[in-house]
């Protein structure tokens, strides 16, 4: 039955796609229904997989030559991440019968969300290094074109073309570390990889390692990649959950977790990774304490939760990270898809023209402070309990210790941006004329799960660490029962600490008329964080770079399919007779 679950939760969506495109643009509420009903079954496919989290090869499919053979495999880590982009998908695919209803190229729309799907399902399934790299690719795509579905708004054009170019240096980086693999030992079997990966040279396992490292950064908008992610919220809101909370910046926390025990040995490495987490958690932060724009305060937040992750990857943390990580998809998409129904409803982002919305939108005010209160950290929310997993995991291996104490003073300012965003959008007296009402039905049922979830998936603790421990017997997971875990926690020191300086950023925001000499005080480093500490500068004079250097390459174009076909055709022959050498 796994090989079926496993072809069900890749399959469906792609052929919910197709589906839908053909339905037409035409027969609008037959396009809401095939991509609501093939979200969901996808998403029952890949829940029905869980069972079968085991490290054991259920479905191959040969190829040979120089491409190997197309394996896929449910273990823990995979089945856990097929499950999260499929039932998040499917909850952001019901959002949208509300929030796209009238909008033109529905087809498009749908047809691209759930071959997003699909392919975030296929990369986290498939054991083949190089099959993954393919998935990995077409999720930048489908990103690019969803980013850029209002294709008739500049601003979106150009968000969409900068989240591709920046994220194709992460398929670089995934790329080499494929070729490098496959030079050495003639396969792209992750498996066997991770099991023995002093099949490697030492310094070809470093080009890997440090490789994966920044296909992981550029796929989750880490340091320095971390602009793109802010930009990409000129997509449809749904769209932004989408990316945000399940499918594609998950791919490079998965990446660092899934590779870990293949890497923490090499030099410097795991000293990296804490680093990069470390200043994206920092500077994210920052930003986002100043920005005005609701959604990309949730950008923001989400580079700064997955600089968490990633800091736990790096301090041997992998169960802390992956824990976190489905507390975050929960409540990011509860946040993302309640600022969607604010948006919808009151028809702008800006939190300066926003507030007192609590009393026309209450069910959305109720779910979206359930959403804030699991951000900031507070108990007894999902992201309280996988959080402070985190630091603790910082405390006992990610020395050094001046880490650890950033990471802190991030959930300090966690706490800080995310309430002065409520009190920005639901409460006090309305700072505009704004026509407001409360969510839909099918953003309800929606954000109803959405909200039950981030109060309850902590519970999983327990079931989700034996389920990893067993299916990842070279990463080093113990398996702890849920009494066990939080009592880990609610003892732990670090705990205290970390309450502490949330409260402390709580207070700043009750308290922040009197601390107004201090915010003038830090004048210099607000001006920059608005700013985006210069890097938006440099992102942007590289993809301005690639583009101009692209444009010169039209010239090669003739426009002429024949002689199009006939460099198609000579390239292949080129490419395949340097695979059949290589093999040779």
């Amino acid at each position: 039955m796994a090989e079926i679950f496993i072809l069900l939760a890749i399959g469906l969506p792609w052929l919910g796609a197709l589906l839908v495109w053909a339905a037409g643009d035409t027969r609008a509420n037959l396009q809401h229904g095939l991509a609501v009903v093939f979200s969901v079954a996808a998403g029952i496919a890949a829940l029905l997989l869980i069972p079968y989290g085991t490290k054991q090869i259920f479905v191959s499919v040969p190829i040979g030559g120089a491409f190997g053979d197309f394996t896929f495999s449910p273990d823990g880590l995979g089945v856990f991440l097929a499950a999260v982009a499929t039932v998040i998908g499917s909850l952001a695919v019901i959002f949208s019968v509300d929030y796209m209803r009238g909008e033109a190229s529905l087809g498009r729309y749908y047809a691209f969300i759930l071959f997003f799907i699909g392919a975030m399902v296929g990369l986290v399934l498939t054991t083949n290094l190089l099959l993954m790299f393919v998935f990995w690719e077409i999720t930048a795509l489908t990103s690019y074109s969803l980013i850029a579905f209002h294709n008739d708004d500049p601003k979106a054009v150009a968000g969409g073309i900068k989240a591709l170019i920046i994220t194709q240096f992460g398929g670089l980086g995934l790329l080499i570390g494929a070729l490098v693999l496959f030079a050495y030992t003639g396969s792209y079997d992750i498996q066997a990889f991770i099991t023995n990966p002093a099949m490697l040279p030492a310094g070809a396992l470093a080009w890997m390692a440090y490789g994966c490292l920044a296909a992981a950064a550029a796929k989750s908008a880490q340091f320095p990649f971390q602009t793109w992610l802010p930009d990409a919220m000129e997509a449809p809101t749904p769209v932004s959950a989408l990316i945000h909370a399940a499918t594609m910046v998950n791919a490079g926390v998965y990446l660092l977790a899934r590779f870990y025990p293949a890497f923490e040995g090499v030099p410097g490495w795991r000293e990296a990774v804490m680093l990069v987490g470390m200043l994206s958690a920092l500077l994210a932060a920052l930003m986002a304490v100043v920005a005005t724009d609701l959604k990309r305060v949730l950008a923001y937040s989400t580079v700064s939760q997955l600089g968490y992750m990633v800091y736990a990857v790096g301090a041997g943390g992998v169960f802390a990270s992956q824990f976190h990580l489905l507390s975050h998809s929960v409540f990011k998409a509860l946040l993302f898809l309640g600022a969607g129904a604010v948006i919808h409803s009151a028809g702008t982002r800006d939190m300066r023209l926003l507030g007192g919305l609590g009393k026309r939108m209450p069910f959305v005010r109720l779910v979206f402070v359930v959403g804030g209160l699991a951000l900031a950290g507070l108990p007894i929310l999902n992201g309280f309990w996988s959080k402070e997993l985190i630091l603790e995991a910082g405390l006992e291996h990610g020395n050094p210790l001046w880490m650890l104490i950033a990471m802190l003073l991030v959930s300090g300012m966690t706490a800080f941006y995310t309430f002065r965003m409520v009190w920005l959008v639901f409460y006090g007296k309305p700072r505009s004329e704004l026509q407001a009402h409360d969510a839909g039905l099918a953003m309800k049922i929606s954000l109803a799960p959405l909200a039950f979830g981030t109060l309850t998936t902590w519970l999983l603790a327990g079931s989700f660490a034996k389920l990893l421990s067993e299916s990842l017997p070279a990463h080093g997971i113990e398996a702890h029962s849920t009494t066990e875990i939080l009592t880990d926690v609610l003892t732990a020191p670090v705990t205290l600490v970390a309450m502490a300086v949330i409260f402390l950023g709580l207070a700043a925001w009750w308290q922040r008329d009197k601390l107004s000499g201090v915010g003038k005080a830090l004048a210099g480093l607000t001006n920059a964080a608005m700013n985006s500490f210069g890097f938006e500068e440099v992102n942007r004079t590289v993809v301005g770079g690639i583009q101009i250097a692209a444009e010169r390459l039209r010239t090669t174009q003739t426009g002429l399919l024949n002689w199009n076909v006939a460099a198609l055709l000579v390239a292949m022959v080129v490419v395949l007779a340097i695979l059949a050498l290589g093999v040779g």
